[in-house]
């Protein structure tokens, strides 16, 4: 469980702590030091880092060469990076690696919401986070790299979720809202039929 005065003071702010929360225990590690080395899709098996340094080592030893995710957030090392020596220990420090990977992971949520049409129903963002999670983890979602490709940009899907539940319910304003201040005392029932009711159950 990641701690919340972490998340509060670190983590990228259009995400939500529960969905931090959720992401970190999806795809990410519980030891900041994490590092894991994956090449062809095979799982490499790398000494467990006692240290920072330790860490680092191992990140540099493979960056390159294999797939390397580190830190909470198994943060993809390297993007970006041309050399090895470029990497720097933040990488394994528990708050910056959450900002970074939670920034990341916000825009790989708003690839994946672009994808989908940007859907506004808050019904669907389940489905956003899983295919969001799954593309964080291989890197790729329908042929796009995820850490390469620019960021689309626009309203985090969470927050457009949370305005379909801000807004539920809450009609738009209409004649029927009129303040009925405004209608003369004693002439409330007098205002006339809105709806034309002669129709209904055959009356002329």
């Amino acid at each position: 469980m990641l701690d919340a005065a972490l998340i509060k003071e670190c983590a990228d702010t259009s995400l939500k702590p529960a969905i931090i929360e959720q992401f970190v225990m999806a795809a990410g590690s519980d030891d900041p030091l994490n590092v894991t080395v994956k090449s062809g899709g095979r799982l490499i098996l790398v000494p467990k880092a006692a240290s920072a340094e330790e860490a680092m080592a191992i990140v540099r030893q493979y960056a390159g060469q294999a797939v390397v995710r580190v830190g909470l957030t198994q943060l993809p090392a390297g993007v970006g990076v041309k050399e090895a020596t470029d990497l720097k220990p933040d990488l394994v420090d528990p708050c910056q690696n959450l900002r970074k990977g939670t920034a990341m992971f916000a825009k790989v949520l708003r690839i994946v919401a672009k994808w989908y049409g940007n859907p506004t129903s808050k019904d669907v963002f389940p489905q956003i986070f899983e295919d969001a999670v799954y593309a964080w983890k291989t890197g790729e979602f329908e042929g796009v790299s995820v850490f390469q490709v620019e960021d689309p940009g626009g309203a985090s899907p969470i927050d457009q979720a949370n305005a379909v539940d801000r807004h539920a319910g809450a009609p738009e304003h209409s004649d029927a809202d009129a303040d009925l201040s405004q209608v003369p005392d004693g002439n409330l029932g007098t205002a006339g039929i809105r709806i034309d009711l002669s129709r209904i159950g055959g009356a002329k």
